[in-house]
């Protein structure tokens, strides 16, 4: 299979480039293009904030060409893959790609308690209950961030700030507040903010709303008064992912492929894992290829690992099990396969399209202090 990801120009790269900044080990390539300015600069505080689903091409088709964002594009860079926040908002807060850390995607299933689990709320898919079960193996996956090194070894600071969570910020400008108070309060500092919009807006309005180009021309104007504001600051404005608009596909409407399954599919709506039953896979890939092949490609399991198309690297304990034995993935269609337990959105990503792979790599230099 063609892996489309780039996981020596991706957002696990942008990542490792912090790491190597803040003396922490990395393990993957980092970007050549942050390494240079961060050696020449030497800023004492560096802002990465990330704003979910404001993909390249959204981004560009909202915004005048002069605008603050476009201006201070170095350059598109892809996520991770699946193009989907779970997996590539992890891979940027560590520096390490899905295959290593294991969160795969929205729902991801957890061999050792044999569940599907919808990660980010620690329950079980189509369930609303907190799944006591997975808090005890939690851990198998990489919960430990490059902040929370950073703050553990002791030599410099770090915070990250969201809009959910024991510490959370109210709106994006209290985000921003917040940004500006972190800056101003110690020496070299790393701090990640994230803002969950305008991913939020999209998978209810669509990429292309009105609604969703003003967030986003909002956000544009924003981080350009923040950064006047900011001395002696390098500041990292990313993506995780792009958006398509969709069109959903029931797997209910399929009674030969949901019988074929031994688990409710898994990972994401445009890149499906798929558990089958034992004896069953030769027919499976037979007839999911004659009654859906039109919309996905299907790829074995053997096909996802020798690819790497979760990237390079040691994988998680919970990996294979993970994966399933087939995944199918959105690659030239808007199509979502809707299963049981899933919410049907009017855009989504994770498939394979330029529209939710490619993000931009947005840099400003604030300069030093006069």
């Amino acid at each position: 299979m063609q892996v489309k990801n780039n996981y020596q120009d991706c957002l696990t790269n942008v990542a490792c480039s912090i790491r190597k900044y803040f003396n922490l080990a990395y393990h993957h390539d980092t970007n050549s293009f942050l390494d240079q300015l961060l050696e020449e600069r030497k800023p004492s505080h560096v802002v990465m904030i990330l704003f979910d689903g404001m993909g390249s091409r959204i981004l560009e088709r909202s915004l005048d060409k002069d605008s603050f964002f476009l201006k201070k594009k170095v350059k598109d860079i892809t996520t991770v893959f699946p193009a989907t926040t779970t997996a590539a908002t992890t891979s940027v807060r560590t520096g390490l790609n899905p295959v290593e850390h294991g969160w795969l995607g929205w729902n991801t299933y957890i061999e050792p308690i044999d569940k599907t689990i919808t990660l980010f709320l620690n329950s079980e898919k189509g369930k609303g209950e907190l799944c006591e079960e997975f808090l005890t193996v939690k851990n198998l996956l990489v919960t430990k961030t490059i902040a929370s090194e950073i703050n553990e070894i002791g030599f410099y600071q770090a915070c990250e700030l969201f809009p959910f969570g024991e510490n959370k910020y109210a709106n994006l400008d209290e985000m921003l507040e917040r940004i500006k108070k972190e800056v101003n309060s110690s020496s070299k500092k790393f701090i990640y903010a994230y803002d969950d919009e305008p991913d939020h807006s999209m998978h209810l309005l669509g990429p292309d709303s009105q609604e969703v180009r003003q967030l986003i021309k909002i956000r544009n104007d924003k981080i350009e008064e923040l950064c006047k504001e900011l001395t002696d600051t390098l500041v990292i404005v990313l993506a995780d992912h792009g958006h398509i608009q969709v069109e959903p596909i029931y797997l209910s409407d399929y009674p030969e492929i949901v019988n074929m399954l031994e688990r409710t599919p898994s990972i994401e709506q445009r890149a499906v894992s798929f558990k089958v039953k034992e004896g069953w896979k030769d027919k499976f890939k037979e007839k999911f290829q004659e009654l859906l092949g039109e919309y996905f490609s299907l790829y074995d399991k053997s096909d996802v690992i020798n690819s790497q198309l979760f990237g390079d690297g040691k994988p998680n304990l919970l990996f294979n099990s993970a994966i399933g034995d087939f995944i199918a993935i959105a690659e030239n269609s808007n199509k979502c396969l809707i299963s049981e337990g899933d919410t049907v959105l009017f855009s989504h990503h994770a498939g394979y399209t330029e529209e939710e792979i490619f993000v931009p790599l947005i840099v400003i230099d604030c300069g030093k202090k006069e």
